[in-house]
């Protein structure tokens, strides 16, 4: 497994490094038999040090752990823990996923589309995309409709702020349950993705109250 050990203000000796790849290996040996990329970032916040894991583990899948400690290492322990409590939760789909990466075969397709970050306006509050319309901005391609890369103007008509960063995304093609433990296992507020049933583009999202969402055009 590649792994990429990085301190904003932090000393990452070589005791640490062998440390979080020992862990690491511990952590991620019972779910995947293919190669890993793992990038850990730790920092420290007052008396605290903190730590976050990034595991890309293949096509579609990341997985993400932070932690807190009183130390770099116990950060990192933190971390990886909520790494492992998660891959529990869905280990007979994780050991699948890691099976057909292993042999190519793929369970699920996926469409390119472009992930779009936007500057927000110094002088305007935050503003939260509303999940139920977020659809309603994005193409039938999944490809969202705006072409300038001077700002965006949103389905109400007000300029969303400039592009200060595109990259291409994937939608893939999944069903709800597979999203939502990709949401989960990412720590990610919302997955778009392909309904391998209905064909139809849906959106999984966390809730303030902690719930999952679930839009689904098709039963509109």
């Amino acid at each position: 497994m590649h792994i990429v050990v990085a301190g904003k203000q932090v000393e990452t000796g070589e005791a640490l490094k062998v440390h979080v790849a020992e862990g690491l290996n511990n952590v991620t040996k019972k779910y995947f038999d293919h190669a890993l990329e793992a990038y850990v970032t730790f920092s420290k916040n007052r008396a605290f040090f903190a730590c976050t894991v990034d595991i890309h583990a293949g096509r579609g899948l990341s997985l993400r752990g932070e932690g807190e400690g009183p130390d770099a290492h116990r950060a990192f322990d933190q971390a990886a823990a909520h790494i492992a409590k998660r891959l529990r939760r869905y280990r007979r789909r994780v050991n699948e996923h890691s099976r057909n990466q292993a042999t190519d075969r793929l369970p699920t397709t996926a469409e390119t589309a472009r992930s779009v970050i936007l500057a927000q306006a110094p002088d305007e509050p935050d503003e939260t995309i509303d999940p139920d319309i977020l659809l309603d901005r994005v193409g039938d391609d999944g490809v969202s409709g705006a072409d300038s890369q001077d700002g965006l103007d949103g389905a109400d008509g007000h300029d969303h702020g400039t592009v200060i960063a595109e990259t291409p995304t994937e939608i893939a093609r999944l069903t709800v349950s597979e999203a939502v433990m990709r949401m989960d296992l990412g720590q990610m507020p919302v997955v778009m993705f392909r309904n391998q049933v209905s064909g139809q583009l849906n959106v999984v999202y966390r809730r303030p109250d902690g719930h999952v969402g679930w839009i689904d055009p098709q039963a509109g």
